[in-house]
């Protein structure tokens, strides 16, 4: 049954009227029910079909409002809802198609924007920061900090690779300071991060504590500063401050699922093979569906990556082996590091032979792991005690076994095995090699002289020489190296050892003459009777100090002092040295107190004297009772004032 069309005008008219009243105040379940009315009776109606695909995207409807674009085949009209219904339903290669092939040349700024966002979820960092930076110079709105904010953001990413430059951006908002301590720290200047991170967090408390928003709102926006400031302190080795910070926002449970993430991933690296079933349950969180479409690969990856470490912290063998195959599927470039797991947990399982020849295996296949897997199974037999093998392995590297911390390692194992002439042909045919390329020996001085004075000691003077040439070339100017390569050219080229003798620094410019003396007469080490026989002796100066004569010092005689009243004619007092009680003349002092003082307590009368005087109580019959008997005593001033005493209270029930 058809409506009269002024009726079904009316019904439209004040269900737009409705709309855009429910829109005003953010009431968009119910702007839904009036979009409703509209396409009840006008089915057709591309406004109120907009309205609806809007209203449900408000509701976070983002599923429902899909579907209801490519029902009414709105993918045309509504090319930037349906973008971003898919961006919000995490398709985001789906988002860029749909913009990219809706054929709108131009794009206008709202697509442009979101077409950004989509580049930065999938990770393609690059194209987004030269987007944003294009946007920000043709626009000129309100929103012109947040894209600054959104730019710092995606240079925090890029700042991962060293090699790539960033520009300087303003550190104005806290958000901005945020982002500024993200590329500090993918840096790794974690100190720098730090200070950044802390000056964000003061900023946003005075921003928010002028805003007046709850204390609630207030740590929601200050959790994500908190936690990346406890990744700084735990990258510094301050991990009991990071923990503290973890814990306290796990404790607070955010709604931000990449928080928990990361909060619960990092305390699992903190307690690494302790609170194990606590980091079992951080672990479960952190790789949960809700964490896992809002954290990036690289996070992704950490984090898969620490579950099998934890794995295999536990001893579970057969989920190391099952997480390790799914690590590998997943994220291919981690197969190394999951070989490593695999091998730790088969050597754990006392499966050792197995495990090296998984690692052989990988070395032959990857060559370019193959000197990271041979340091591995390196590892692995010196595990076991077998230290040939282990020699082997590193001889068997090639060139690379030239590198310092090979041959050093190599030197400790033929000196374990007893091998001395073994080391000292390594140490010289490692001299020889760095000659021969001319390879740049900057970092290589102890190298030089550990290999110098291992062969000054084991008699190698020319191998020795060699050494030290090329430690003097690094350092013209060092006296010590310069007086052991003249004592090593000593041993078979005279004329060499005393050409660089001519170098060295005369004897008068290092000591002066008082001190050679002070060195000939020193006795410390000599025996005490050739110290008590160099004391008798005279010591003759060196000619080259003149002789000074010291004047002897005359010693005067004092007198001694003597009392005032001293007369000489009269002897002293024998008993002047004896205690003034212990003399012949001393007498003692009258005791002036009086011996009839009655004690007692103050106020007593001095006939109670008599009273208490037990001496005259001889005439007391003997069958007087022992004990006294109580006298009631008289009452006092304000006792005799009292007409009555205290009244008995009677007894109250409960």
């Amino acid at each position: 049954m058809s409506k009269d069309p002024n009726q079904k005008e009316a019904i439209i008219k004040a269900a737009y009227a409705d709309i855009n009243k429910f829109g005003q105040n953010g009431e968009y379940d119910k702007a839904v029910k009036a979009v409703n009315r509209i396409l009840g009776v006008a089915p057709d109606d591309q406004t109120a079909l907009h309205c609806k695909v809007v209203c449900l995207i408000q509701l976070s409807k983002f599923e429902e409002a899909y579907k209801f674009i490519e029902k009414n085949k709105l993918s045309s009209s509504l090319v930037l809802e349906k973008a971003y219904s898919e961006y919000r339903l995490n398709k985001p290669e789906q988002a860029l198609k749909t913009i990219d092939n809706a054929g709108i040349n131009p794009l206008p700024d709202s697509l442009k924007e979101l077409r950004t966002q989509v580049l930065y979820r999938l990770e393609r960092y690059e194209e987004c920061f030269d987007a944003y930076k294009e946007i920000i110079k043709n626009t000129n709105d309100e929103y012109e900090n947040e894209r600054r904010t959104n730019l710092s953001a995606v240079a925090a990413n890029l700042a991962i690779d060293k090699n790539k430059e960033i520009p300087e951006l303003p550190e104005e908002t806290y958000e901005q300071y945020y982002n500024a301590a993200c590329i500090a720290s993918n840096r790794q200047k974690y100190a720098e991060a730090e200070k950044k991170l802390r000056a964000s967090e003061k900023l946003c408390r005075e921003t928010l504590e002028e805003d007046g928003v709850t204390e609630e709102e207030m740590r929601e926006e200050l959790e994500p500063i908190r936690v990346q400031l406890g990744y700084c302190l735990q990258m510094q080795g301050k991990l009991k401050e990071a923990a503290i910070i973890y814990a306290e926002c796990l404790r607070n449970k955010p709604k931000d699922p990449v928080l928990v993430a990361v909060a619960s991933n990092n305390s699992v690296v903190i307690n690494k093979d302790q609170n194990v079933f606590d980091s079992k349950k951080k672990i479960r969180s952190a790789m949960s569906d809700a964490c896992e479409s809002k954290l990036t690969s690289r996070q992704k990856k950490a984090i898969a990556l620490n579950n099998c470490l934890l794995a295999f912290l536990t001893n579970s063998s057969d989920q190391v082996q099952q997480l390790c195959q799914k690590l590998v599927q997943s994220y291919p470039d981690l197969e190394f590091q999951t070989l490593l797991i695999q091998c730790s947990q088969l050597t754990k399982d006392k499966r050792q032979k197995e495990a090296l020849e998984l690692l052989n295996k990988y070395a032959k296949v990857h060559k370019e792991n193959a000197f990271a897997s041979k340091f591995a199974v390196v590892q692995l037999l010196l595990s076991q005690g077998s230290r040939k093998e282990a020699i082997d392995v590193l001889l068997s590297l090639g060139e690379q076994m030239y590198k310092p911390g090979i041959i050093s390692a190599l030197v400790t194992l033929y000196l374990g095995t007893d091998n001395k002439p073994a080391a000292s042909e390594l140490l010289k045919s490692a001299v020889e090699w760095y000659k021969m390329n001319n390879v740049s020996s900057g970092d290589l001085s102890d190298m030089w002289r550990q290999a110098a004075e291992f062969h000054l000691r084991g008699g190698a003077s020319e191998t020795a020489a060699s050494s030290l040439e090329e430690l003097l070339k690094l350092n013209a100017n060092d006296m010590k190296v310069l007086a052991q390569l003249v004592i090593a050219y000593a041993q078979f080229n005279p004329k060499r050892a005393l050409e660089l003798s001519k170098r060295l620094p005369k004897l008068e410019t290092l000591t002066t003459a008082s001190e050679i003396d002070a060195l000939e007469s020193a006795n410390w080490v000599m025996s005490t009777k050739a110290v008590k026989k160099s004391a008798n002796a005279k010591i003759e100066p060196s000619p080259s100090t003149p002789v000074v004569e010291k004047k002897k010092n005359r010693n005067r005689k004092r007198k001694g002092k003597l009392p005032k009243n001293y007369n000489a004619e009269v002897a002293p007092d024998p008993e002047r040295w004896l205690p003034k009680y212990e003399r012949t003349g001393f007498r003692k002092k009258r005791d002036r107190r009086a011996k009839d003082i009655i004690k007692g307590s103050q106020g007593m009368a001095s006939g109670a004297a008599e009273q208490y005087d037990m001496s005259n109580r001889a005439n007391l019959g003997k069958n007087s009772p022992a004990t006294p008997v109580y006298q009631e005593p008289t009452p006092g001033p304000r006792q005799q004032h009292r007409k009555g005493g205290h009244k008995k209270k009677k007894g109250g029930r409960f």
